[in-house]
């Protein structure tokens, strides 16, 4: 991760004092109602449901890529209308970069990077054809729960080898560790992002809350979720990156 976006981002984590909320939300990260077309509920072997049944997701239109964001709340949508999530934000971004693609909203709330790990196989084989680009944003909810970083090394690093093996692009969204979490773990956790990066090839967007976290008119009341105008401003950070790496 670059030195300004980390100075940057743990300056709005302690400006805005959402230290103590940091813990206190884990469980009602858990508790959202989904919206749009990707996963919405658990199911007995840590897979996932969809609200359209595998095999019957909208196949994107001729010419049109198919992108998957495939994290946890901050993708799938939290508390947000069908069309105010991430999906049909960086959808729109990419149009408008003249990058016409469907995104499909892979994100489930409170998933960890194990949850994610465990679900991947069961998204990627739902959909109508391989993806073009799968945006993986997990690691929030593992460094909330004070997980080891690790299992949230391993993990990422377990997703990035099975798209490698399908044959599909990755890309990286990151996250930093909060203050509260103290040095030692965030010198374990922080890194994670750049060295998987580096080490498959990975556009990485170092910190996915990065220019949203901290400033209240584009969060929801909780202090943490992106409001619709947050998840357009993570959009719009996204959507270049994106749009290049489905170029390259």
């Amino acid at each position: 991760m670059c030195l300004p976006v980390w100075n940057n981002a743990k300056k709005s984590w302690v400006s805005y004092g959402v230290l103590l909320a940091l813990v206190q939300l884990v469980t009602a990260c858990g508790a959202a109602d989904e919206q749009g077309d990707g996963p919405s509920q658990k199911v007995g072997n840590g897979q996932a449901t969809t609200n359209r049944a595998a095999g019957n997701v909208s196949a994107p239109a001729a010419g049109d890529a198919l992108v998957v964001v495939f994290g946890d709340s901050l993708f799938a949508g939290y508390q947000l209308g069908r069309d105010e999530g991430l999906a049909p934000a960086l959808e729109r971004n990419l149009r408008a970069l003249g990058t016409p693609a469907h995104v499909f909203n892979a994100g489930v709330s409170g998933d960890t990077s194990a949850a994610g790990l465990m679900r991947l196989g069961f998204v990627l084989d739902g959909l109508p054809k391989k993806p073009d680009l799968v945006i993986i944003g997990f690691g929030g909810n593992d460094m909330l729960r004070g997980l080891s970083p690790q299992a949230t090394r391993d993990n990422l690093t377990a997703m990035l080898e099975e798209l490698k093996r399908r044959g599909i692009a990755a890309m990286l969204a990151g996250m930093i560790a909060a203050p509260n979490m103290g040095d030692d773990y965030a010198k374990a956790f922080n890194p994670i992002y750049a060295d998987l990066s580096r080490r498959y090839g990975a556009p990485l967007y170092p910190f996915i809350l990065d220019g949203v976290i901290g400033d209240p008119k584009l969060l929801l009341a909780d202090g943490i979720h992106p409001n619709p105008q947050g998840v357009d401003k993570m959009a719009n950070g996204l959507a270049p990156l994106a749009a290049r790496a489905l170029k390259e």
